[in-house]
């Protein structure tokens, strides 16, 4: 039987508040969860965890923060809330300038004394953390030891689906966008892209040599199972890409069980190992 989150339940402890500013002068909410070992689990105290939240996301989304909990039986977690989402500064770019706001979580979590650093991306979040690790060095400079993402989209204007073109009247629309500020706590930013950030599939080769682990589930609402393919074949090594049987899309889709498979996998990560295939 699969373990969920309990309804109601807070998943452990709040984190301890801080601060992120980006290299663009914006201001971020981020929580830090120290190690916390857990009997039964093999963790790594110097091993950081940056949880990169999806479009419309939060760090006290409670599923969100149980996974942030669970996982600090691994290491210490950073998570934040992007730009224009919850109590940060800006208005989101979806994709574009965020990848500003996971490097300032990548350079505080090295600055918290964490000798390795893992970036986990839930949906926009993932292709942000591609994005981001690809361009260090040209727009970003705290590079991670390794990268995963889950349910990451691999090009943009994506419509196959009913949810995705239901984000897009809400990113590209005013009255969308109204709607998104109002009742889902997300500002978006109205000049759009200019010019279009490079997609994720262009761009997910430049992530080596940083291990890459892809995650996508094979019921996935929102985007098809394609996304994970173009990445896999656009990646170089060392890279895995992992597919959850019946896993719905990023936070979502996560139970107890789902991260405790993820967890092994990030000190693999850190130590700039690839991750072995998945067996089933």
């Amino acid at each position: 039987m699969t373990r969920g989150f309990r309804r109601g339940d807070p998943s452990g402890e709040v984190g301890f508040p801080i601060l992120l500013r980006t290299a663009d002068g914006l201001q971020l909410r981020a929580e830090h969860l120290r190690y916390a070992p857990r009997d039964g689990v093999v963790g790594d105290p110097g091993l950081g965890i940056v949880l990169a939240h999806g479009f419309t996301g939060a760090l006290d989304k409670p599923t969100f923060r149980a996974i942030a909990t669970q996982l600090s039986a691994y290491g210490g977690v950073v998570s934040f809330d992007f730009r224009g989402h919850g109590a940060s500064g800006g208005a989101s770019t979806v994709g574009d300038a965020e990848v500003l706001d996971v490097d300032a979580a990548v350079a505080a979590t090295r600055e918290y004394g964490y000798q390795r650093v893992v970036t986990v991306g839930f949906s926009m979040g993932g292709a942000v953390a591609i994005r981001q690790a690809a361009l260090r060095g040209v727009r970003t400079f705290s590079p991670p030891d390794g990268v995963v993402t889950l349910s990451a989209v691999s090009r943009w204007y994506r419509v196959d689906t009913g949810p995705m073109r239901r984000l897009h009247w809400a990113v590209m629309t005013r009255s969308g966008r109204a709607f998104a500020r109002r009742l889902l706590g997300t500002r978006i930013a109205a000049d759009g892209w200019s010019p279009s950030p490079t997609p994720p599939d262009e761009i997910v080769g430049r992530v080596a040599p940083i291990p890459l682990l892809l995650i996508h589930g094979d019921q996935d609402p929102y985007l098809t199972m394609d996304n994970a393919d173009d990445l896999y074949a656009a990646a170089r090594e060392p890279v895995t890409l992992w597919v959850w049987p019946g896993f719905g899309h990023a936070e979502s889709g996560m139970s107890a069980d789902r991260v405790d498979e993820l967890g092994p996998a990030l000190i693999v990560l850190g130590r700039g190992v690839r991750v072995p295939e998945r067996v089933t």
